[in-house]
C-alpha cells in the first residue's frame, strides 16, 4: 500500500461515504417529499443502498487490513470482495423496489408539485456524491482497493443517475405529461441493475482467482522475456491472480545445469525484486529447475499426475540422509 495512505486514512476514506450517503438520504428524501415525484424517490432509494454499502465497506477494510496469520498466511485482503459483491447485490434489490413503486404510478400517473425545490435540495446532493466520488475513486485506485473503487463507481452511477432524474422531472413539470415520471424511474432501475451485475460479476471474478488484467500480464511478460534474453533461461508455468490490493505471481525459472545454488538464487532475488517493481504491491513466488532435467518440462499443470517420478541426482536417486545418535536424541 502506498505510504500517503496508511489504513487510518483507507478507513477516514470509508467514513466520508457512510457520512455522504447520511446526507444525501436526508436530502434526496426531502425532495421526493416535496415533489411526490417517484423520480426522486428512486434516487433516495438508490442513496439508502449507498448507505448500507458504505457501512459493509468500512468492515470489509477493517477484515482487510489485517495482518498475515498463522491461519491466513496469505492475508485477508479477500474481504473486500465480499463488501463488494454485497453493494452489487443491494444495488439490485434498490432495483426492485424502484419498479414497485414506479408500476403502480406509471398505471395511474399522479401530478408532482414544488418542482423548483425539490431539483434544489436534489442538486445540492448530487453535488455532494459527485465530490466525494471522485475522491474515493483516487483513494481506491492509488491503494488498489475494489471496496473505495466500488463505492465510488456507485456514487458517480448515482450522479448520473440524479442528473437524469432532474432533467426528466424538469420536463414533467413544462410538459405536464405525468406518466413521464415512473418512466423515469424505471430507466433509473434499469441503469442501476447495470451497475449492480458489474460490481457481482468482479466480485465473484475475484474469489475464483481470476488471471491479473492484459495490461499486468504483459508488464510481468516484459520482464521475463529480458531474463531470457539476458541471461540464457526460460521461464514456464506463469500463474497469477489478485486479491483486493495485493497481486500474487508464481513462475518456475529454469536455469543451466551447472549453475551453482548461489547463482541460481542471486537470479532469482533479482527477477522477484524487478516483477515487484513492474507492479507494486506483488507477491512473488519462483521455483529454480535445471535446464537439462528432463523432469523440469513436466510440472507446468496446476497438478503433477500421482507417482509422478521427482527429480533425481546424476547419481542415480537420492540417498537418505544420515542422523547421528546425538542429533537424533535432540530432535522432538
Amino acid at each position: 500500500m502506498p505510504p500517503f495512505l496508511s489504513r487510518a486514512a483507507l478507513t477516514r476514506f470509508a467514513w466520508l461515504s457512510v457520512f455522504a450517503a447520511v446526507a444525501t438520504i436526508g436530502l434526496k428524501t426531502g425532495a421526493y417529499a416535496l415533489t411526490g415525484s417517484v423520480g426522486l424517490l428512486s434516487d433516495a432509494l438508490e442513496s439508502l443502498v449507498n448507505l448500507v454499502a458504505a457501512i459493509a465497506a468500512l468492515l470489509a477494510l477493517a477484515v482487510a487490513q489485517k495482518e498475515p496469520d498463522e491461519e491466513h498466511a496469505y492475508g485477508h485482503a479477500k474481504a473486500e470482495y465480499f463488501s463488494s459483491g454485497l453493494e452489487g447485490a443491494l444495488v439490485l434489490v434498490a432495483a426492485v423496489g424502484i419498479g414497485v413503486v414506479a408500476v403502480p404510478r406509471l398505471v395511474d400517473p399522479e401530478p408532482i408539485g414544488a418542482v423548483g425545490w425539490g431539483l434544489a435540495v436534489s442538486t445540492v446532493s448530487s453535488a455532494l456524491n459527485g465530490a466525494v466520488a471522485w475522491r474515493l475513486f483516487r483513494a481506491g485506485k492509488a491503494a488498489r482497493s475494489i471496496t473505495l473503487e466500488a463505492n465510488a463507481r456507485h456514487l458517480l452511477t448515482d450522479v448520473w443517475t440524479s442528473a437524469g432524474v432532474l432533467a426528466g422531472v424538469a420536463l414533467v413539470a413544462v410538459t405536464g405529461w405525468d406518466r413521464l415520471d415512473p418512466l423515469i424511474a424505471l430507466a433509473v432501475a434499469a441503469n442501476i441493475v447495470r451497475t449492480g451485475v458489474g460490481l457481482v460479476r468482479r466480485s465473484l471474478l475475484g474469489l475464483l482467482d481470476t488471471a491479473l488484467p492484459a495490461p499486468e500480464r504483459q508488464a510481468i511478460g516484459a520482464v521475463l522475456a529480458r531474463y531470457r534474453a539476458d541471461h540464457g533461461v526460460e521461464t514456464h508455468a506463469l500463474r497469477t491472480r489478485e486479491a483486493g490490493s495485493r497481486r500474487f505471481v508464481s513462475v518456475h525459472v529454469l536455469v543451466p545445469g551447472g549453475w551453482t545454488v548461489r547463482r541460481g538464487h542471486r537470479l532469482l532475488e533479482a527477477l522477484e525484486r524487478d516483477l515487484r517493481t513492474a507492479l507494486p504491491a506483488t507477491t512473488v513466488f519462483t521455483h529454480l529447475e535445471p535446464l537439462d532435467d528432463p523432469t523440469s518440462w513436466d510440472d507446468t499443470a496446476l497438478d503433477r499426475p500421482a507417482g509422478a517420478p521427482g527429480p533425481v541426482e546424476e547419481t542415480g536417486g537420492l540417498e537418505p540422509r544420515t542422523t547421528s545418535t546425538a542429533s537424533a536424541a535432540r530432535v522432538p
